[in-house]
């Protein structure tokens, strides 16, 4: 069995896949296989006969995509699509991951996935597109939403925090956006799960449609800055002094959703998966860059 991983290898996701040591895996990414090349996307097939393809490319710089509109679309909603075609026409399902950002974070309570979207941002909107154009394309596909997604590798908050506090007594990190922290390794050990049950029992269309992925809990950025940098200092680096501000003090391009909190049932009742709590990931991720 062939499981096509697209994406850098550089990118937290696809990283964390390269790092199971899986030998279904086989990974794509720029310049062999491009999102603007409709002709690398075939030789993919043709090369790589597969039978599961996973997408984890994306265009993630989110204030960036605010000014690049016509890359960020092009990167999250039609290259995906064209993907997606291919996928059909071959009879390949198809695993994608979208984004909380797709919500404007003011239900008020964590969002299921029959919510109507309604993204503040080009790339929150060019996810949300993203998704439907692939539905459309190919049927036979699972999109996990995930959200704040961190790791020990790749540029990401928990990294960021980590040096931060590193090199200063006092921080500030914004305490009023709620949402759900997500490590790329329990995201992708989720997706094999799913790919695993597919190989062994063949694709099933009750299977088709949107879930979503994160970790178990909810903090705000505040709060997850505590928790990376309270694990950090069990390694012996010093505690800094963390400041809890508002989302006006920390001005950016793009909107942020205020709570873009995700339930998970559905992703459990139908893969009887549930990712770990977000603390014991963050604890695991910190461990692996500072125990040494």
């Amino acid at each position: 069995m062939t499981i096509l991983v697209i994406g850098g290898k550089d990118g937290q996701l696809a990283t964390s896949f390269l790092n199971l040591k899986d030998d279904r895996l086989t990974f794509l990414g720029r310049p062999e296989l491009d999102f603007t090349n409709v002709d690398t996307l075939k030789a993919a097939f043709a090369g790589e006969k597969p039978d599961l393809i996973i997408n984890t490319a994306a265009w993630t710089a989110v204030d960036a995509a605010e000014t690049q509109q016509e890359d960020t679309y092009l990167v999250n909603r039609d290259g995906p699509a064209q993907l997606a075609k291919l996928c059909a026409v071959n009879n390949v399902p198809f695993i994608h991951v979208s984004t909380d950002y797709v919500f404007a974070g003011d239900k008020g309570s964590p969002y299921v996935e029959t919510d109507p979207v309604s993204p503040e941002t080009v790339y929150g909107a060019s996810k949300a597109e993203g998704e439907q154009a692939i539905l459309a394309a190919q049927p036979n596909a699972v999109i996990l939403r995930t959200a704040w997604v961190y790791s020990a590798h790749g540029k990401n908050f928990v990294r960021t925090m980590l040096n931060a506090g590193a090199k200063n007594p006092a921080l500030k990190v914004v305490g009023d956006q709620y949402g759900n922290p997500t490590c790329s390794d329990d995201l992708a050990c989720a997706i094999m799960q799913i790919a695993d049950r597919y190989l062994k029992e063949g694709w099933n269309s009750q299977w088709n449609g949107i879930y979503h992925a994160v970790g178990t809990g909810d903090t705000t950025w505040h709060g997850l800055a505590v928790e990376a940098l309270q694990q950090a200092s069990l390694y012996g680096q010093k505690m800094p002094e963390v400041t809890a501000i508002k989302t006006e003090d920390w001005p950016t391009p793009a909107k942020r959703p205020q709570d873009s909190r995700l339930n998970t049932d559905k992703l459990y009742q139908t893969f009887n998966i549930r990712l770990p709590t977000w603390q014991d990931s963050v604890a695991k991720v910190v461990k692996t860059l500072l125990s040494a």
